[in-house]
C-alpha cells in the first residue's frame, strides 16, 4: 500500500489507541448496535490505560463518521493530538483489537483498508450523471445534466469530472450505466482521467441502480486490487531470494539492518506475532535485539512491538508497506524487496 495516506502519523504525539471493529448494519439504522460496542471498546480503552482524552477522541469518531451501510469494519487510530486515522474496513479483523500502545498499530488497514480512500462514483445515462465524491470517509453528490448538441453528449459531465480530479486527489473513480453511456462518457473523457476509471458493469432496474449492489462492486474490486498487490509483491520477493539477487531480505535481523541503511523499497509483513524490536527515541534506527545495537551510537532507550514499529520505519524512509497472506511465509514473518 501506497505509504504517503500514513504520513501524518509520522509527526502525530504518543501513546496511541488503535481499534478496529466490525461495522456493518444492513437494516439502515447502525446506532443500537454502535452504541452498545462503543461501551465494550471504552471498556478495553480503559483496561489498557488509554487517556480520557484520547478515548472521547475515538468516541467522537466511532460515533459521528457517517456509515454506509453493510461495509465491513472500521479502523480508528487516535493519539494525544487527537484522531490521525478513521477508516473504513473493506472486511473486518477476526475479532475486535483494542491496542494502547507509543505507536500506532496500522496492519489491520494494510490487510483490509480501502488503498483509494478518496474516489469518485459516476453513475450515467445519455442525458447526464449523478456523481459522488468520496472524500476523508465522507461524501458529497451532486447531479450534472449532460445533454448537449449531436456528438457532445456528456461532455459537461466529463468536464466536471475533470474538475473534480483537478481539485481532490481522487484514487480512483468507478463508473456505472450502460454500455453507451459508460463509451461516450469514456470517449469524452482525457486519457489521463480515463486511465484511472473502472467501469462497473451493473444493470439498472425500475427505478434506477441499488447503490448498495453499487458498493457491494465497487468492494469487490477493491479487493482484487489489493489481492493483486499481494500477488506481485509475493512473486517478486520469491524471485529475488530464488536468484540471490541481494534484493531480497527476510527475518527480523535482515530486515531491520536494511531499514536502518534505508535500502527497503517493499517492507513485506506477514505473521510476526509478538516479537519486539529495540528503538532510538526517534524511530530512526531498530534492531531485533539490544545485542544487534552494540556497536551503534545511539542509545537504547525503548522495547517495541515489531508489527507497529517496522511498518513506521518503512513509511518514514518512502517505502511502501504490504501486509501479506500465507502465499508466503518470509523467516520471522517478515520480508522485504530492496531498492537496487
Amino acid at each position: 500500500m501506497d505509504s504517503d495516506r500514513f504520513r501524518e502519523l509520522l509527526g502525530a504525539p504518543g501513546p496511541f489507541a488503535s481499534v478496529y471493529f466490525e461495522d456493518s448494519d444492513d437494516d439502515g439504522d447502525p446506532s443500537p448496535r454502535l452504541e452498545l460496542t462503543w461501551r465494550k471498546l471504552r471498556n478495553e480503552l480503559q483496561q489498557h490505560g488509554a487517556a480520557e482524552s484520547i478515548t472521547a477522541a475515538i468516541e467522537h469518531a466511532v460515533k459521528q463518521l457517517r456509515l454506509p451501510i453493510g461495509r465491513g469494519g472500521r479502523a480508528v487510530v487516535a493519539s494525544a493530538g487527537g484522531v490521525v486515522l478513521n477508516e473504513h474496513l473493506l472486511r473486518p479483523t477476526a475479532a475486535t483489537i483494542v491496542r494502547v500502545s507509543e505507536l500506532p498499530y496500522i496492519v489491520p488497514i494494510l490487510e483490509f483498508g480501502v488503498a483509494h480512500s478518496d474516489y469518485l462514483l459516476v453513475v450515467a445515462d445519455r442525458t447526464g450523471a449523478f456523481i459522488t465524491s468520496h472524500v476523508d470517509a465522507a461524501r458529497y453528490s451532486e447531479a450534472v445534466d449532460g445533454r448537449g448538441a449531436k456528438g457532445q453528449q456528456l461532455h459537461t459531465v466529463a468536464r466536471r469530472i475533470g474538475e473534480l480530479v483537478h481539485d481532490t486527489s481522487f484514487g480512483a473513480l468507478f463508473l456505472v450505466g450502460d454500455a453507451d453511456a459508460r463509451s461516450t462518457l469514456l470517449t469524452a473523457l482525457p486519457e489521463p482521467i480515463r486511465k484511472r476509471v473502472t467501469s462497473l458493469p451493473i444493470a439498472g432496474r425500475r427505478g434506477g441502480y441499488d447503490f448498495e449492489e453499487i458498493q457491494r462492486a465497487i468492494d469487490t474490486t477493491l479487493l482484487w486490487q489489493r489481492q493483486g498487490v499481494m500477488d506481485t509483491a509475493a512473486a517478486r520477493f520469491t524471485d529475488e531470494l530464488a536468484r540471490r539477487s541481494g534484493l531480497a531480505a527476510e527475518g527480523l535481523a535482515a530486515v531491520c539492518a536494511a531499514l536502518r541503511q534505508g535500502t527497503v523499497a517493499t517492507l513485506i509483513i506477514g505473521d510476526i506475532d509478538d516479537a519486539t524490536v529495540i528503538a532510538d527515541e526517534g524511530l530512526a534506527t531498530v534492531a531485533p535485539s539490544a545485542v544487534a545495537r552494540s556497536g551503534q551510537s545511539a542509545p537504547t532507550v525503548r522495547t517495541l512491538r515489531a508489527d507497529e514499529a517496522l511498518p513506521l520505519l518503512a513509511i518514514s524512509t518512502g517505502a511502501s508497506v504490504v501486509r501479506i497472506d500465507e502465499r508466503i511465509t518470509p523467516a520471522d514473518g517478515i520480508g522485504a524487496i530492496l531498492r537496487r
